[in-house]
């Protein structure tokens, strides 16, 4: 009688295999996942550095993220995919897991300028912008933050007139990304009757998007200062559903929630360049990943890996399901950039002198990583959202 053998044990297990993460995601999710990664291997990757080094980001990348269904992914209709939120967050996640630049892009596009026109909009307004934005052949920005206002959306300088039926909008926008590539500027102004947002087609007379250069992050992304001298704008370029500053902080939310895993994307993609450096690199005679200390590091980075993708998956499913509150967005951005940037830096270290060139991803993503501890709700804001939602207490106000 023969008997056939046991199948051989794997010798070893990438670092969200230990947590058998694939086991929490249906079929879609594990597709839509794979198909990202990828566009992100064969397309995306092969350039980075020189996107990188260049500080550039070719305005054609949105037809070719559009031909995915990656913009706008998580909406309804018109042109967009409609997929739940934890599919859209593997997508970001695959598409930092590059660069932060790519998911930027995309957070953007579909969190920000679709979102504001979906939720916001008016018929009129979404059947124009987001068929075309959805397939890339348009490009959308989100003007909310100024230079001196940042962590306080509420104090914006920007102004909106009437004059007419017509609306005449002044101020300056800073950090804009997608500024020098959009078609159209979601822009968050103060009225009469308090903040309002306005569609601004960027080849509209008074609108100048000016490129900031010198970044030492996030290079493989675009990013602007709006200037609006006297735009004149019709009635029908005002978002009719927004009324206040809830509206554009609802849509901060909408990308916050792509961080939650795009920041992890940034992180595997570390840990991973770094266990493949440190079983290469022969130190002493021996690979470096059977030193003790090098495998406390990439164990230590790995249980902080899987944890926050632990977290994120949770308020994906609550995102799905009954909706997640702002604070527990804030609890994700603040915990996985957070550890994400410290296993970046970490990485670095196993890499010796090797870590500071683009041959190697760990600093290009630590680089990145600052930016995403700081755009849309510094680390501050978030531990003091947590603290409000805690003791009731604002203590960002006086």
């Amino acid at each position: 009688m023969t008997t056939t053998a046991p199948a051989a044990k794997k010798n070893t297990y990438a670092p969200l295999e230990l947590f058998d993460i694939a086991r929490l995601l249906d079929d879609e999710e594990r597709e839509i996942a794979a198909t990202v990664r990828k566009f992100v291997d064969t397309t995306l990757r092969p350039e980075v550095e020189n996107w990188f080094e260049s500080a550039t980001l070719p305005k054609e990348l949105a037809k070719e993220f559009g031909s995915l269904g990656l913009l706008g992914m998580h909406l309804d209709g018109y042109g967009c995919a409609g997929t739940n939120a934890v599919s859209y967050g593997l997508a970001c996640m695959e598409l930092e897991a590059g660069d932060s630049g790519f998911r930027s892009f995309v957070s953007v596009q579909g969190s920000l300028s679709m979102f504001s026109i979906h939720r916001y909009g008016s018929e009129e307004q979404k059947d124009e912008w987001l068929p075309r934005l959805a397939t890339g052949e348009a490009v959308g920005c989100f003007g909310l933050t100024e230079p001196d206002f940042g962590s306080n959306p509420a104090g914006m300088r920007t102004r909106a007139r009437r004059d007419g039926s017509d609306w005449v909008l002044t101020g300056t926008k800073m950090w804009i990304t997608n500024g020098n590539l959009a078609d159209v500027a979601t822009v968050w102004a103060q009225t009469d009757d308090g903040i309002r947002g306005f569609l601004v087609p960027t080849d509209t007379p008074g609108f100048t998007a000016n490129a900031i250069h010198r970044k030492l992050s996030l290079r493989a992304s675009v990013t602007s200062e709006l200037v609006l001298d006297e735009v004149r704008l019709p009635a029908s370029a005002q978002l009719p559903h927004a009324d206040g500053l809830g509206a554009p902080l609802s849509c901060l939310n909408e990308a916050r929630f792509g961080i939650v895993f795009g920041s992890l994307g940034a992180a595997r993609d570390c840990l991973e360049t770094a266990i493949a450096y440190t079983q290469a690199r022969d130190v002493f005679d021996k690979p470096l990943s059977s030193y003790q200390l090098t495998q406390e590091k990439l164990a230590n980075m790995t249980v902080e890996l899987g944890k926050g993708m632990l977290l994120a998956l949770h308020l994906g499913r609550i995102k799905d399901s009954d909706g997640v509150r702002p604070e527990q967005i804030s609890l994700g951005k603040l915990n996985n950039v957070r550890e994400a940037l410290a296993i970046a830096r970490e990485c670095r270290t196993l890499l010796g002198g090797s870590g500071i060139t683009l041959e190697y991803s760990p600093l290009r993503h630590a680089n990145n990583l600052e930016s995403v501890l700081t755009y849309e709700g510094t680390s501050e804001m978030h531990l003091l959202s947590i603290g409000k939602a805690l003791t009731g207490h604002a203590a960002f106000r006086s």
